[in-house]
């Protein structure tokens, strides 16, 4: 299992419209609409680093408001 979190940027106005339509995604754990220079940070999980690339690309990135998204995989050390 592979989880990672999903930093995101939303036009302005748009971060809790985001969080909300991210949240029903599979795979999704958790979306938070937070302050800084990032609008929503995401947790997710997939069973391959595929996977979790293809979630992103193929359902996160479509989200209608987002502007920019930077995924960190969890490493554990």
């Amino acid at each position: 299992m592979v989880q990672a979190y999903i930093l995101i940027q939303t036009e302005v106005g748009k971060a809790s419209a985001v969080a909300e339509t991210i949240s029903t995604i599979q795979g999704v754990l958790q979306a938070e609409d937070v302050t800084g220079p990032y609008d929503v940070i995401v947790r997710a999980q997939a069973d391959t680093v595929d996977e979790l690339g293809r979630m992103v690309v193929a359902k996160v990135q479509q989200v209608e408001g987002i502007t920019r998204t930077l995924t960190c995989p969890v490493v554990h050390l």
